[in-house]
């Protein structure tokens, strides 16, 4: 059987709790893409020049996760917005949207359900990741964009996120397995111009839309600031949103990865930027920022704040918190693909304990939501509408009911 075809049937026979796509680099991508052509680019950006890049001159577009001075500055801005249209005492609310594929049908039923369900927050903060990230948007703007989120994850089939390339060009000269135009349309569609101008508006009542892409040519993560790009009025603006939410889902290899042009010193440079889940499959803020110091330095002290304002992190972990059992195969591709499923749902995990340890040393309300084991109904493979229908409705009666919210993480002794 031909390499393509087995991997082809691996990428169908996807088990509950990984990626559903990584499977096709657990099929030997490595090994076929040794000694292969490269596609020409402009030159990358080394990390020591990151400081004086510019990506359309918006001073605030995004941040590295070490630039806690931009960090500081980008909150401090939020909190003199936030602080002229809400009172000082009102709670503070953040939402992470993780990682997970197909499986970010749960995340998005869960808040479609609980908008219907009527307490559903406006929240201050929201951050998605690869998948997380095309959902992200839609909550972060809530009530009136819960039609788009659910058509997002029940309307959706394969052929609306990838198309296959010729096997052999794909491996030899191409930069991934499958094209991502679909997808890509997909998101330009949805992210309309009212849509651009709606995340402007809320920008500037001091809210933030976060979108983590992981530059690949540095191997660092890259948190891009979606309401500044939304509201600086730059023509391009809508592009660049469209690029970082594609950007975001671009999984290493199988989809092709998002160039971004930026100048230094009028040079044009390039950077390399795919799937966000490549270095975290959630984050709710950079742990180099922290909520109690930024208090302080505004003059609020600790006490103070926990009287008078409520903080309070909401993270959807569009997936499971651990891996089913499996009988391997004493097979090279079988025990690649279970150990890729494994690290996967490690990594997870292992986002969720950081965010809560963050949350515990900041002094924030900690809510987690999972699949859980009583969602059982079968993969078929890749974006079947038939499981992401199930998938969303299971999400969205939790939300409606009312989630029960686990308040640490899995295997955490409080």
């Amino acid at each position: 059987m031909p390499l393509f075809e087995k991997n082809e049937r691996a990428f169908r026979q996807r088990s509950h709790g990984h990626h559903p796509i990584m499977s096709i680099v657990a099929s030997g991508i490595a090994l076929a893409l040794v000694g292969c052509a490269s596609i020409e680019r402009l030159p990358a950006v080394r990390y020591a020049q990151a400081q004086q890049t510019r990506v359309l001159n918006i001073p605030d577009a995004r941040f590295y996760v070490s630039d806690v001075s931009r960090i500081n500055a980008i909150a401090l801005k939020a909190y003199e917005r936030r602080n002229k249209v809400r009172a000082k005492s009102a709670p503070l609310y953040f939402l992470a949207i993780s990682g997970g594929g197909d499986d970010g049908a749960f995340g998005a039923g869960l808040l479609a359900g609980w908008s219907k369900r009527g307490d559903l927050p406006t929240f201050d903060v929201v951050t998605g990741v690869s998948t997380g990230s095309l959902s992200a948007p839609f909550a972060f703007l809530g009530r009136d964009y819960d039609s788009q989120l659910r058509q997002v994850y029940t309307e959706t089939d394969a052929s609306d996120i990838f198309q296959r390339r010729a096997p052999l060009i794909s491996i030899t000269a191409g930069d991934a397995l499958f094209d991502s135009a679909p997808l890509r349309k997909m998101i330009a569609d949805r992210l309309d111009d009212a849509m651009i101008r709606k995340i402007a508006e809320e920008y500037e009542k001091g809210r933030l839309l976060f979108i983590l892409t992981t530059n690949l040519d540095q191997g660092r993560p890259v948190i891009w600031n979606i309401g500044a790009i939304a509201a600086s009025g730059d023509p391009q603006s809508r592009e660049l949103i469209i690029d970082v939410l594609l950007a975001s889902a671009s999984i290493p290899a199988v989809f092709p990865p998002v160039m971004i042009d930026v100048t230094i010193d009028g040079q044009k440079l390039q950077e390399m930027h795919v799937d966000g889940g490549t270095v975290a499959q959630a984050f709710l803020y950079p742990p180099s920022f922290s909520l109690k110091q930024a208090s302080a330095r505004l003059g609020i002290s600790e006490r103070k704040l926990r009287d008078t304002r409520r903080r309070i992190a909401y993270v959807i972990r569009n997936g499971r918190l651990s891996r089913p059992d499996e009988s391997v195969k004493v097979q090279t591709l079988a025990i690649a693909k279970q150990a890729i499923s494994t690290m996967i749902v490690s990594s997870g995990v292992n986002d969720i304990y950081r965010m809560y340890l963050t949350t515990q040393r900041d002094g924030v309300d900690f809510n987690l939501a999972s699949v859980g084991d009583d969602f059982n109904v079968p993969y078929k493979g890749p974006f079947d509408k038939e499981y992401m229908r199930a998938l969303f409705d299971y999400g969205f009666e939790k939300g409606n009911a009312g989630y029960a919210w686990q308040k640490a993480p899995p295997g955490y002794a409080r």
